[in-house]
């Protein structure tokens, strides 16, 4: 009771004590979660000028993407252009917003009639478009399908924001003019003109060796030029890849098993309790079975040309006799045995005429069709039995019966084709028979009457029959790969990666600069999975791990972790070494001419005085020298018979004398220029305003944090 009472006295301290431990424990699972604290909810992908983009949303998008790519594309492009579509759809409604514009109803009307006018199921009688057919389909959708209505709704949307985007970029191309002042600025641009002569120092006439250049110097030009060396957080790393490759051995093992298929083989039937021969390759009939059966590679039921056989073996294949075998071979990457099985004289070529009856089922048949199979067979049986009596009702016949839109304006008649172009069916009969021959020949399409009005270029055709094994690694290499991978882990453990791999005789392929959203790893392909660890929150400088690749392993190292920023001097030196070199050498080139006129600078630096005539400030090209803006526009801004002072260009110091000016005349009206200067305004806005827009937005990216 006095412990109780003791309690009840200090219910309030208790009660405190209490919600302090509460409180300490939601702040302290609030800094674990540090999303929860400062960054954006792993539900929003972006915020653009305020406005986010769900996950989900997002997400949906991207399988849309996905599909609309096919299966070469990944799943990172996919995402990259819907991130560019939302971007851009966002930006642009912000401008939209701000000026009060938007899509009416009447508006919508107007814009689903013109985009709709030509689809059939929106149109009347007379095939025009019908506002009541396009009402009706839509409150089906919103009956029958909610997924489809919804679907209709982002169409409708899409057609009202390209229409505002429209609208916008008009309004800004309207702004767009040319003034009269624009106009005369343009013509003198262009038209006035200076000659001059000159003398360049290349920069090049100092060796990069004299020149020295500190890190601290590198570090001190970044910071000057901060825009041109901000870069994103990058992860350096190496790795070591263990691949699953057919070894020797493999390949040997392939062969002799391909060797073996040349033999009869005696093997127990259990069921009959006998022994039964099986036919080798080199004796067996049914050569489509035994290669179904036996092979990594499809029969195929066709005649070849010497060009169709492998480059590598095709002389001594082609000059085989029926019944040969040649192999095993290595062709690519596969093992083969290729026997022929036939052979005959074959045109390269042939020109055919049909025609063609469907039947109800026929990959050709229209809905108006309504023979059954064997009522097609039977009128190409008596058309056939017509046109062998009276050939010149070929015409007639292809005209009123044959289905093959392709061929009846050429009265059925296919010119000159290869033996690939037809279904095989038809091929085989008009490349196997002669010129007139005809005959009723059924495809997947219906029955044709075929007539072989001509053919080119016979010559040895022969059917081969091939044996083919994928060269794999066996089961025990497999096994040593995975073996090996896992001892370099563990030696790793303890060791230096390079050390290792070095002892092992591996090779270290570096990976340096991989951004958060990079996908490929050169040397592996698409490996978004290792892009994702190397960005993970506690993976470190010097952590592992390993990654299986399709056919093998690679185990990969974190060697270096960059924060977003400026570049580092190693990183930076690419550019702002050979930037820094030039402001040296030109400071060098500065220091010890003391003359001052271009013909004592080209005497003491031993160049020669050039001359430029007719340079303008439209294009400020020298000729001898390129293109050197700073050095013409230094020449327009001196007199006849004016020399500089030394120019230091881009690419080499220069001193510069006009030795003509020639003003641009005067003209009595300057609106052809003015329109000039309008038009090219105009086409800046569809190149410049979106990605100026852009520029000026913010943009805040969450896609590392929430999409995988």
């Amino acid at each position: 009771m006095a412990v109780l009472n003791k309690i009840r006295q200090r219910g309030l301290f208790l009660i405190i004590v209490i919600a302090l431990a509460l409180f300490s424990f939601v702040i302290g699972d609030l800094f674990r979660n540090t999303d929860a604290l400062v960054g954006k909810s792993q539900n929003i992908v972006a915020t653009i000028n305020g406005k986010d983009i769900s996950r989900e949303d997002f997400m949906q998008k991207v399988e849309v993407a996905q599909r609309q790519l096919g299966p070469n594309g990944t799943n990172t492009q996919a995402m990259n252009r819907v991130w560019e579509q939302e971007v851009r759809q966002a930006v642009l409604e912000t401008q939209f917003e701000e000026l009060g514009m938007t899509v009416e109803k009447d508006q919508m009307r107007d814009l689903l009639r013109t985009n709709l006018a030509n689809s059939p199921e929106f149109q009347n009688e007379a095939g025009l478009f019908d506002e009541n057919k396009l009402n009706e389909y839509i409150a089906n959708l919103k009956e029958t399908s909610a997924v489809a209505y919804a679907q209709w709704v982002d169409y409708e949307n899409s057609i009202g924001v390209n229409a505002l985007q429209q609208d916008y970029f008009n309004m800004v191309k309207a702004g767009m003019t040319g003034t009269l002042a624009e106009g005369k600025l343009e013509h003198m641009l262009e038209s006035e003109t200076v000659d001059i002569k000159y003398v360049q120092i290349p920069y090049t006439s100092i060796p990069d060796s004299t020149v020295s250049v500190s890190k601290s110097e590198i570090s001190s030009y970044i910071n000057k030029h901060k825009k041109q060396y901000e870069v994103e957080a990058t992860r350096d790393i190496r790795y070591v890849e263990f691949k699953e490759a057919a070894t020797v051995e493999d390949e040997n093992n392939i062969k002799q098993d391909l060797a073996n298929l040349l033999k009869d083989q005696v093997v127990y039937n259990e069921v009959t309790k006998n022994n039964d021969t099986i036919k080798g390759f080199a004796t067996v009939t049914n050569h489509k079975v035994f290669v179904n059966s036996n092979s990594d590679i499809k029969f195929e039921d066709r005649f070849k040309f010497k060009s169709d056989l492998p480059a590598s073996v095709a002389d001594t294949i082609f000059n085989m006799n029926v019944g040969d075998v040649y192999g095993p071979y290595k062709d690519g990457n596969y093992f083969k045995l290729t026997k022929v099985i036939a052979a005959i004289q074959m045109p390269d070529s042939v020109k055919a005429r049909h025609i063609l009856i469907p039947y109800v089922g026929a990959a050709s048949a229209q809905p108006d069709v309504t023979q059954s199979k064997e009522q097609a067979k039977k009128t190409a049986d008596s058309l056939l039995s017509v046109l062998k009596k009276d050939n010149s009702k070929f015409g007639e016949f292809v005209s009123t019966y044959s289905s093959d839109q392709g061929s009846v304006a050429n009265g059925g008649s296919y010119d000159y084709f290869t033996y690939n172009t037809m279904v095989p069916e038809f091929r085989d009969y008009v490349f196997q028979n002669n010129v007139g021959d005809m005959d009723v020949v059924e495809t997947v399409y219906g029955y044709h009457i075929i007539e072989v009005e001509g053919q080119k270029n016979k010559q040895r055709a022969i059917k081969v029959a091939t044996v083919g094994r994928e060269i794999e690694p066996s089961e025990t290499t497999i096994n040593q790969v995975f073996r090996d991978a896992s001892n370099f882990e563990i030696a790793i453990e303890k060791g230096d990666f390079e050390a290792v791999a070095k002892e092992k005789d591996l090779a270290v392929r570096p990976v340096n600069g991989i951004k958060v959203l990079d996908e490929n790893i050169p040397g592996l392909g698409n490996q978004r999975a290792m892009v994702r660890w190397a960005f993970e929150e506690g993976t470190e400088v010097g952590d592992y791990k390993r990654f299986n690749l399709n056919g093998g392993y690679a185990i990969v190292q974190v060697t270096a972790t960059n924060a977003a920023g400026l570049m580092n001097t190693e990183q930076a030196s690419v550019t702002a070494l050979p930037a820094i070199r030039k402001e040296k050498k030109a400071a060098l080139i500065k220091d010890r001419i003391s003359a001052t006129t271009v013909e004592d600078v080209a005497a003491a630096e031993n160049q020669t005085v050039k001359t430029a005539l007719a340079i303008n400030m439209k294009n400020p090209t020298i000729s001898g020298a390129g293109k050197e803006g700073l050095v013409v526009g230094t020449a327009f801004g001196l007199k006849e018979g004016e020399t500089s002072k030394l120019i230091e260009g881009e690419k080499g110091v220069y001193m510069v004398q006009v030795t003509k000016k020639t003003p641009a005349p005067e003209l009595d009206n300057y609106q052809g220029f003015a329109n000039q200067v309008g038009t090219s305004k105009m086409n800046n806005v569809n190149t410049k305003l979106y990605n100026a827009l852009k520029e000026a937005s913010d943009i805040e990216d969450n896609r590392a944090n929430t999409v995988q």
